[in-house]
């Protein structure tokens, strides 16, 4: 009989807690059931999100009783273009599959979800780090022979499984393996525990698969996946004002989202673009993360539903949920009265003291003890108003605001890139008061006190001061670019000290 002249390649990249290993023993012992020859081979990641770990299978797609003695010879890794499945289970990791060259269009079946979960380099970002997720997909229908496209993690999640079912699933429908479906669920089966929902992922991913390959019709969820930062689906600005109405009602009450309203109607103008882009940096600030807003968000039971649905916990079925905190100086001081707050961070940075501190706690919130822990910090929530941090967030605001309502006179261009400032203000701690004093100073060098007296000339030097900002945590690329050293004070005395003079 005509021998195959090679085995038939798989190249798995999953990661931790997707069930990688088990879909490659599901494959090996599927291979087994069908009486080929089998090599498997597995290179661990690392933690945090920085890799997958990879698995990589050779299957040659012969009975071994036919071979009379014989034994095919397999390598334990995989070349670029010489993979014959390459399955991803996340898109980042589709892309460095194709950057690495694992997928070629003379030979690849390219089994892959189309869901985000964000790698460590992406939250590292001070602005929006997040990959181009359009580029991805756009690579994968190039460069694939036969791309398999679709969310997979959804389907799982429907499906009450693991996501590496979804993916067996979708590699046995795409008929790119050597094997037999009942193979495959046979696989499954021997497994043991979870059996059932395992076979119920398989079968759906298997079916989408199947229906691709036979009709050339798009996966579900292929269109869906994420797009580039920035390219946003246009809304407008009622949309978007009435988003951040919701928003800080749910944060602070019904007065706080009318003061929102009233500051997004004192901007006075027509122009859409800067009225959304005003209300949607508005409605974050407005909405700033503080000790009581995340004892709130950490003792809802949604969180908690949350929680138990991400670890598949039964409904009878205990799970211990425990939160590490570390309050320091400025957290404390954020919620003392406005002269209180002062005074201690003043303190602190005249000893240089301000991250000194820091108290590490570990909270049970499953539990009565540091549930009600959380929850009375929570219920601060009608203290916030009277509070040091409120008023030092408040005062900043009107400044800015003031800078873009006086910017919108002159030119529409200058004051949407005063806007979007805004953008620097995130985080807590060392990260806040880096962005913070980065805002601060390009309002005093490059919004309140420009070099330069052409409106288009302003409006670049602040995107390109931004940009650097965003670009460099440690503020060297901001200090070049605004001629002099940023300084990362106290927040509160940064915006309590500073003053508007005009050019």
């Amino acid at each position: 009989m005509s021998m195959p002249q090679r085995p038939t390649t798989i190249l798995i990249a999953a990661l931790g807690g997707e069930g990688g290993g088990v879909m490659a023993d599901w494959l090996v012992d599927a291979a087994s059931r069908s009486g080929f020859p089998v090599q498997s081979t597995s290179i661990p990641g690392v933690a945090q999100r920085t890799g997958a770990t990879t698995y990589y299978l050779e299957i040659y797609p012969v009975p071994r009783e036919t071979l009379g003695g014989r034994e095919p010879v397999m390598s334990l890794t995989p070349t670029p273009g010489n993979v014959d499945v390459m399955v991803a289970s996340e898109l980042l990791e589709a892309a460095r599959a194709m950057q690495s060259g694992y997928v070629s269009p003379e030979r690849t079946t390219f089994v892959a979800s189309t869901h985000r979960v964000y790698a460590t380099l992406e939250k590292m970002q001070m602005g929006d780090g997040r990959f181009d997720g359009a580029r991805a997909l756009e690579g994968a229908r190039q460069l694939a022979k036969r791309p398999v496209l679709f969310d997979m993690r959804e389907l799982a999640l429907a499906n009450g499984t693991v996501i590496n079912a979804v993916l067996f699933g979708a590699m046995a429908g795409s008929g790119a393996l050597p094997l037999s479906r009942e193979a495959c669920e046979a696989a499954i089966r021997a497994g043991g525990r979870g059996a059932d929902a395992s076979l119920r992922g398989f079968a759906a991913g298997f079916g989408i698969a199947a229906s691709a390959a036979a009709g050339g019709a798009t996966a579900p969820g292929e269109r869906r996946a994420p797009v580039r930062p920035g390219a946003r689906s246009p809304l407008d600005a009622q949309q978007v004002i009435e988003h951040g109405v919701e928003r800080l009602k749910e944060y602070q009450g019904d007065a706080y989202a009318d003061l929102f309203l009233q500051r997004v109607n004192s901007v006075g103008t027509s122009d859409a673009a800067l009225l959304a882009e005003t209300a949607r940096q508005l409605a974050v600030w407005m909405s700033y993360d503080d000790i009581i807003r995340v004892a709130d968000l950490k003792t809802r039971a949604t969180r908690f539903e949350r929680v138990r649905r991400e670890v598949g916990a039964q409904g009878d079925e205990p799970v211990v949920v425990v939160d590490y905190l570390k309050p320091g100086v400025e957290e404390v001081a954020s919620l003392l009265p406005p002269f209180a707050g002062r005074r201690l961070v003043a303190w602190a940075q005249r000893r240089g003291k301000l991250d000194a501190y820091n108290v590490g706690m570990h909270l049970k919130t499953s539990g009565v003890a540091g549930y009600l822990v959380m929850r009375g910090l929570a219920l601060l929530r009608r203290w916030r108003p009277h509070s040091h941090r409120y008023a030092e967030e408040q005062q900043l605001i009107e400044r800015w605001l003031g800078d873009v309502r006086e910017a919108a006179t002159r030119s529409v261009p200058l004051a949407l890139e005063i806007a979007r400032c805004a953008r620097l203000l995130k985080g807590y701690g060392d990260t806040h008061r880096r962005g913070r004093a980065s805002f601060v100073g390009i309002l005093d060098a490059l919004v309140e006190n420009p070099p330069m007296a052409d409106a288009a000339a302003q409006a670049a030097a602040i995107r390109a001061a931004c940009e650097a900002a965003l670009a460099d945590p440690e503020g060297q690329a901001l200090s070049r670019q605004l001629g002099k050293k940023v300084i990362w004070l106290n927040p509160g005395a940064t915006a309590a000290g500073a003053t508007r003079s005009r050019a």
